[in-house]
Parts: structure tokens; C-alpha cells; sequence
């Protein structure tokens, strides 16, 4: 399948990881934690975490003391206005116009809706009311590559169809805080977006063309990194093995790729992570995905896209782009792109 348009959204409300702190420390939460959990707290957002700013959608003034309904109402109210924000700026990179979509997938984690965001979406655009909608969820951080596969399988039986893909993931509204290590430092990193991407099967002359998907599962790790429900909240389970689990997973997966690629574009999970894959995959220096997470944090299932995005903005010869993306699971894909 042949990329078409891609384009990514953010909230308008910004914030530097300094600022981050600032509102931590005059926030009551910040007593419900022991001392040394606010000093990891303030070390990862002082420090060199590899972020300067993140975008959240959701006040802060309630982020971590606010209740499960209220953050999945909030999810609810955000998850589909920047995910349409997204898909019309892909819409009018493309020349198109959303009633020429005829499947529509979206991906997400930090929030649940029945029926699915792509329902709101759709409603929200102007879709056509015969279009096939999917949502995939449950997927995590490594979401948006499995997607991309699911709409190449969709364009296989149905060629003359355009596809949809949406990644948005409203991160603030699955924030929570305890005394946990990784509870904390998972505060630190996430931040909210969303990315869209065009497709097609047909090539229309220099087009990227999204092939070779691959993915590996090992639920031997599962509890590494996963949500959990506390009190009925999202609670981010990470364990300090996620970059070595991560780096060797996808080692793995870069083994199967048909060539050596001008570059690597992965999901931007976090500075340790990125310094892992780098280690893993010699020769290859990760400046989008390093460049992503300094903007924008861990976004979870848009990052790898954003990364994609940063890159195709260059102009450059690339012959080959290798995407990888991982989370729970703990699971990772990848997928080529070639420059048809």
C-alpha cells in the first residue's frame, strides 16, 4: 500500500518539563507521595530526560487527583477532536475529502469508548455513513504499525479503496501517581497526540510504499509493562527492563529486514530506550525519534508516526525506512517503507 498523506496533531497547552514541576510542587498530590518519590519526581523532570515540552489536553488542575469518570469523560471529549484535527490536515495534504475514505482504523490506549473513537471521529469529519470503521485497542505503545498492517490486509481485498489511519492517544487522561518507581517516571514521559496517515494501493509515481510487516509477542514479559487497574484508573506498569527488552526485541525483528535501511524510525519510548536500540543497531543514530521525544515526550502509539513524519520533511534520498514500534505485551512490529 502506498502512503498517500501523513500529518500529526497536538493540544494547544504546552508545557516545559521545568513547568511540569512547578505545578507538581504546588499541587496536593504531591503530599500523598514520600519523600523520596517526590525526589525522583523533580530529579526525572529536572534532569536530562531528553524532553523539553509536552502537550496535554486535560487541565492539570485535576490530572492526578481527578476520578476514573471524570478522566474518561475527558478522554471521550479530546480522543476524537484531535484525532479529526489530524485527519483533515492528511485530508487537505492529500486532496482529499473525508467522504472518499472508505475504512477508517484508529488505535488507542489511554481511554475507552463503545462505540469506538472512530465512530465520534467519523461523525465529527463527515465520513460516509457506509464506511467500514475499526478501532483496535489494547495494542499500547506499539499500536499504530499493527494498524498500518490491518489497512494494507483491508486495501488487499478491497484495491480501489482509500484507508484511514489514526493514532491518538490522550496520555494525560491515564496519568496516576504513587510511590511506585515506574508509576512516576512513566508522569515524566507521556504526553498526548495524535497522527493520520492516507492509503492506497495504487502507486501514483514516488510514492512510500508500507510493506514486509512483521511482529513478535513475548508474553513471558507481559507484566513488565502493561496497564493495570487501580481504583478504576490506568495505572502504567514499568518495570526498568523495558529498554533491554525492548533493544532485544527489536534486534530480532531487524534481522528479517530485506536490506539494510538509510535509516530507522522508532517509537520514541524514552532516553534509555533510544540509547538501547541504538546500541543494538550499530551505525544507526535515531535522530527523529530522539527529535520527537524532545518535542513531544512519549506519545505512545503516534510516536513512531511523528518520527516518520519529522523525517519525511527532509528532503533526502532514502531509499529504505525501517519503522519499529513496541509496548505491551510486551510486543513489537516493524514494517519498511520504500520509495516507490
Amino acid at each position: 500500500m502506498y502512503l498517500q498523506a501523513l500529518a500529526s496533531a497536538f493540544p494547544e497547552a504546552r508545557y516545559t518539563q521545568g513547568e511540569c514541576w512547578q505545578i507538581a510542587r504546588s499541587s496536593p498530590f504531591l503530599t500523598s507521595l514520600s519523600r523520596r518519590s517526590a525526589k525522583i519526581l523533580e530529579t526525572v523532570l529536572l534532569g536530562s530526560s531528553g524532553i523539553e515540552t509536552r502537550h496535554f489536553a486535560i487541565s492539570t488542575d485535576g490530572m492526578f487527583s481527578a476520578d476514573a469518570e471524570y478522566l474518561n469523560r475527558e478522554f471521550e471529549r479530546y480522543a476524537p477532536m484531535l484525532a479529526a484535527k489530524a485527519l483533515k490536515k492528511a485530508c487537505g495534504s492529500a486532496g482529499l475529502a473525508p467522504r472518499e475514505i472508505d475504512a477508517l482504523l484508529v488505535c488507542t490506549c489511554t481511554g475507552y469508548l463503545c462505540p469506538g473513537v472512530s465512530s465520534h471521529l467519523a461523525e465529527q469529519i463527515g465520513v460516509r455513513p457506509d464506511a467500514y470503521l475499526n478501532d483496535l485497542t489494547g495494542l499500547g505503545c506499539g499500536a499504530a504499525l499493527p494498524t498500518m498492517h490491518a489497512a494494507s490486509c483491508f486495501l488487499a481485498a478491497h484495491p480501489d479503496a482509500t484507508v484511514a489511519t489514526v493514532a491518538v492517544e490522550i496520555c494525560s487522561a491515564a496519568f496516576y501517581l504513587d510511590d511506585d518507581a515506574g508509576v512516576i517516571v512513566s508522569a515524566c514521559l507521556f504526553g498526548d497526540g495524535a497522527s493520520a496517515a492516507l492509503w492506497r494501493s495504487i502507486n501514483r509515481g514516488g510514492q512510500w510504499k508500507a510493506a514486509n510487516f512483521r511482529s513478535l509477542h513475548r508474553p513471558d514479559e507481559r507484566e513488565k509493562i502493561r496497564f493495570v487497574n487501580a481504583g478504576g484508573r490506568l495505572k502504567n506498569q514499568l518495570h526498568r527492563a523495558v529498554p533491554q527488552v525492548a533493544a532485544e526485541s527489536v534486534e530480532v525483528l531487524f534481522s528479517f529486514c530485506s536490506c539494510k535501511p538509510d535509516q530507522v524510525i522508532a517509537h520514541a519510548g524514552g532516553k534509555d530506550v533510544i540509547d538501547a536500540l541504538e546500541e543494538r543497531l550499530p551505525g544507526y543514530s535515531l535522530a527523529e525519534t530522539r527529535e520527537t521525544f524532545r518535542k513531544y515526550g512519549n506519545l505512545s502509539s503516534p510516536s513512531v508516526l511523528c518520527a516518520l513524519e519529522e523525517r519525511l520533511s527532509k528532503a533526502n534520498g532514502d531509499g529504505l525506512l525501517w519503522l519499529t514500534s513496541f509496548g505491551a505485551g510486551f510486543a513489537a512490529h516493524s514494517c519498511e517503507l520504500t520509495r516507490a
